[in-house]
């Protein structure tokens, strides 16, 4: 795609955000459209640190997967075993693997098929939802929806279940294990896990419609979310996250993480363990949509190409993402 056709799909939609092109590690396209901070007019920027929403996913698969490498948990750990008499709800049959395939058929916080809007607000005390055990109560009361194993079903909560293992087996924080075992080994120096209500002068702001002004997202995500969501990133970071995953530099196994576990012809995907894959290709996938959140990345490790495309308001990312990445 020309930059010219990039350039007039971004205007026809009011895209804020970056866009990021390369090959190899060698940039192609990079250009940022768009505010940051509505509020104080500052654009954005192909450095600007923007939220990946259910992208964060990928880092908490690969955070698990470097646990079970060194044998401290295993895909067929279950989750009773580590919760004791936390969520009675989840079955005792419910693996490690299950959660990261999203076919542990558990009952989810943010049920993604139910009928809502972006505009809904899901996490009542957002503030106070800072570790991962704060996470409990949000997570407790949903009804078993089908046998683990049965059908692939996208689970929010299951992946913040995943950070409540990972750390309950490990004996170290979420984040820090997320920061020790995946960004660091990447060389993902610019991506962190970002409070909503702190965000740095270099992070975007994200946004939302409400009653017919655009308004700061901070009221509808967890402060500081934990296994489903949460990480800021530049889309530099994404392309060095790529080239280090396929390198073996964060965990050994890359095969075992984008081999196809469910074909999921809803979306026109497969999954591997954390990660969308193309499905006839061997594109691997990284795709976030929250209020205030959007953002789609790819990698195809034949040609070394990257794909990415971050926004600050939700789906804007979608069309430049669908042109680039069909």
């Amino acid at each position: 795609m020309a930059q010219g056709d990039i350039d007039r799909i971004a205007e026809e939609t009011g895209f804020s955000g970056v866009v990021w092109i390369d090959r190899a590690g060698q940039v192609e396209f990079a250009k940022a459209y768009g505010l940051a901070n509505r509020t104080y007019q500052v654009p954005n920027s192909v450095d600007t640190r923007f939220g990946i929403a259910s992208g964060s996913k990928g880092f908490t698969a690969l955070a698990v997967l470097s646990l079970v490498q060194d044998g401290v948990l295993e895909l067929s750990t279950t989750a009773r075993s580590l919760l004791g008499n936390d969520l009675p709800l989840i079955a005792d049959d419910v693996t490690v693997e299950h959660l990261l395939t999203h076919t542990s058929g558990i009952g989810d916080y943010l049920d993604e098929e139910a009928d809502t809007e972006i505009t809904d607000c899901f996490v009542g005390a957002a503030h106070e939802l800072t570790t991962t055990e704060a996470f409990l109560p949000l997570l407790d009361g949903h009804p078993t929806k089908f046998r683990a194993g049965e059908r692939f079903a996208y689970c929010n909560g299951g992946f913040v279940v995943l950070a409540l293992l990972a750390e309950r087996a490990s004996g170290v924080g979420y984040h820090d294990l997320v920061r020790e075992r995946v960004l660091r080994p990447a060389g993902m120096s610019r991506t962190e896990f970002l409070r909503s209500d702190e965000l740095p002068a270099d992070a975007a702001v994200g946004y939302l419609p409400l009653d017919g002004v655009d308004r700061s997202n901070v009221f509808h995500l967890p402060v500081l979310a934990t296994g489903d969501g949460g990480i800021h990133t530049t889309a530099a970071d994404m392309s060095t996250f790529w080239r280090a995953l396929f390198a073996g530099d964060i965990v050994d196994s890359v095969e075992e993480v984008v081999r196809p576990r469910r074909d999921v012809p809803e979306e026109s995907r497969r999954y591997g363990l954390g990660f969308w894959l193309h499905e006839s290709n061997d594109t691997a996938i990284l795709t976030g949509y929250d209020a205030g959140a959007s953002f789609k990345s790819t990698h195809d490790p034949h040609t070394g190409t990257t794909c990415t495309v971050l926004s600050n308001t939700s789906p804007g990312a979608w069309p430049i993402a669908r042109a680039l990445t069909p």
